[in-house]
């Protein structure tokens, strides 16, 4: 991570959260949904869970690839992402798994340990 203007976690995952919303409004259009679960300021990683729709569709790996070039090239704070939407255990290539409605990472939106499940997407 840069040390000319560290940023605390709460702004690098604001900024996370909006790089998102920005580039890549279609998971939203298309009914899926995205959460920061770790944010990792010291090492510049973040994980992501793409769920709702993105669970099973075809193209999410093409997403995950996307984000994870994009981000680390338009954040420069983070250097590492890592994204999955699977259900069984994540870790796999790319991680389409099925889609089971109405199923998240646990806390779903009343969860208060991650903002990313309060954004519109």
């Amino acid at each position: 991570m840069s040390t000319e203007s560290a940023k605390t976690e709460d702004d690098l995952r604001e900024e996370v959260t909006n790089f998102l919303r920005r580039n890549f409004p279609q998971i939203q259009m298309h009914g899926g949904s995205a959460a920061i679960t770790n944010l990792d300021v010291e090492s510049g990683s973040v994980s992501l869970q793409l769920g709702g729709a993105c669970s099973g569709c075809g193209i999410s790996p093409m997403t995950i690839q996307a984000i994870k070039t994009r981000m680390t090239k338009e954040i420069p704070e983070i250097t590492e992402v890592h994204a999955d939407t699977g259900m069984g255990g994540g870790g796999g290539m790319g991680g389409t798994s099925p889609s089971f409605p109405g199923e998240s990472r646990g806390g779903g939106l009343d969860s208060d340990d991650d903002e990313g499940p309060q954004a519109p997407f």
